[in-house]
């Protein structure tokens, strides 16, 4: 099966009108990353119940390239937003390395992509209006730790800036992700891009003759008809039975995979949406056992846009939306905010995987019956790096036949 994951995230300014780190690692990183993208999801989940889909990294990414950017209160509301609060101890900046906190991003996200492989892609762009000034130190961080690509554009001539915009992100994503903006604001400062990329194929792909129309139960009332895959091997899998859900690996190439997890019969997924946090995230990969399995896991197509700064807030950032931002670390101008923080994202689901990773399905004999994983209700899954337990990107799935 191959997975196809992008997204865009942007930062828009327009005018309005540091710590000590006690030695923490890439992994203490990767952990208050996914306390952010449990934060995250809730806020999301709590707007509706359809299908979510986004990817919290380059969310993360963004507002850790932002903190370079901000001082005062408007700095210790992103850290707050980010989780990287309780990271930092209450005193001035560690001597000689006032730039810990984007170094550990800098490594946690080379680990990521350290095979080199084009299976995981990842930028960073900003644009600038034409002549105006922002701070050197900023723009040699933005560069050194994110290799951010910096573009000059002219956000008075609307029309030609945005395409010129939409069509730098539909090439980062490889036309995946399209029309990000459909407006600009002329009094425009500065956007701030974040794309990633992910493609992968199954280690145990599943057979595209077996796949056949199945019903997906919304709900207790409503139940479509959805293509349904099959596949029968040897997976890991473990139940809670304190949150009554099962949970299943279904591990990609090269270091990815993804995690499922589904709800008993009769659970309202609505309970369980609450009680999805990193700690009992990291659990469940301790606890995985491998077991023979039939699994049924129904192809999906999803594509979700946010309006974050309508969701940020909630989480702690507010100054930085309002005319109270200090960001005066990107530039000596006064009067920058950050007024928009839109976030795109698709992922598609289907059998495909390469012959080799067919050649994993081994070891099953006809003379037992397998365990049962029906993936025919509503359910949640994780895109994640197994070194770093990095989640690249989560979603609900309520209807698997609603783009």
């Amino acid at each position: 099966m191959r997975f196809i994951l992008l997204l865009g995230v942007m930062c828009v300014l327009t005018p309005m009108f540091q710590t000590h780190l006690s030695n923490p690692t890439v992994s203490d990183l990767s952990l208050r990353n996914m306390d952010f993208a449990m934060n995250l999801y809730w806020k999301i989940s709590s707007i509706h119940d359809r299908n979510i889909f986004f990817s919290p990294l380059s969310v993360s990414n963004s507002f850790a390239a932002l903190l370079m950017a901000s001082g005062g209160i408007t700095h210790e509301e992103i850290l707050t937003g980010l989780n990287l609060h309780l990271f930092i101890n209450e005193t001035q900046p560690l001597p000689n390395e006032p730039d810990l906190l984007p170094k550990l991003f800098q490594l946690l996200n080379e680990n990521i992509t350290q095979n080199g492989s084009r299976k995981l892609d990842q930028g960073m762009a900003m644009f600038l209006q034409s002549q105006y000034q922002v701070e050197k130190t900023f723009l040699d961080q933005i560069k050194e730790f994110f290799g951010a690509e910096i573009k000059n554009v002219d956000f008075a001539d609307t029309a030609n800036t945005t395409d010129f915009i939409n069509t730098y992100i539909k090439k980062k994503t490889r036309d995946k992700i399209r029309d990000v903006i459909s407006t600009l604001n002329p009094m425009t400062r500065l956007i701030l891009i974040n794309t990633i990329f992910f493609q992968g194929a199954w280690q145990m792909p599943f057979d595209p003759d077996f796949t056949r129309n199945a019903a997906f139960y919304i709900d207790s009332y409503s139940v479509v008809q959805t293509p349904m895959m099959w596949k029968l091997d040897k997976f890991y899998m473990m139940e809670d039975d304190q949150l009554q859900a099962k949970v299943l690996k279904l591990p990609y190439q090269e270091g990815f995979s993804m995690l499922i997890l589904l709800p008993n019969k009769n659970v309202d997924y609505t309970v369980i949406d609450d009680e999805i946090t990193a700690s009992r995230f990291l659990r469940w990969i301790k606890q995985l056992q491998k077991i023979k399995l039939e699994v049924a896991l129904p192809k999906f197509k999803l594509e979700q846009s946010y309006s974050l700064h309508s969701l940020l807030p909630e989480m702690g950032m507010t100054s930085v939306f309002s005319n109270t931002a200090n960001l005066t670390k990107l530039s000596t101008n006064e009067g920058l905010m950050v007024s928009e923080v839109l976030h795109k994202a698709a992922i598609e689901v289907d059998e495909v995987g390469t012959t080799a990773a067919a050649a994993t399905t081994v070891g099953i004999t006809p003379y037992s019956l397998p365990y049962f994983f029906a993936v025919n209700r509503p359910f949640f899954f994780f895109i994640y790096h197994e070194d770093t337990n990095s989640i690249l990107f989560m979603g609900r799935v309520t209807d698997p036949t609603e783009n």
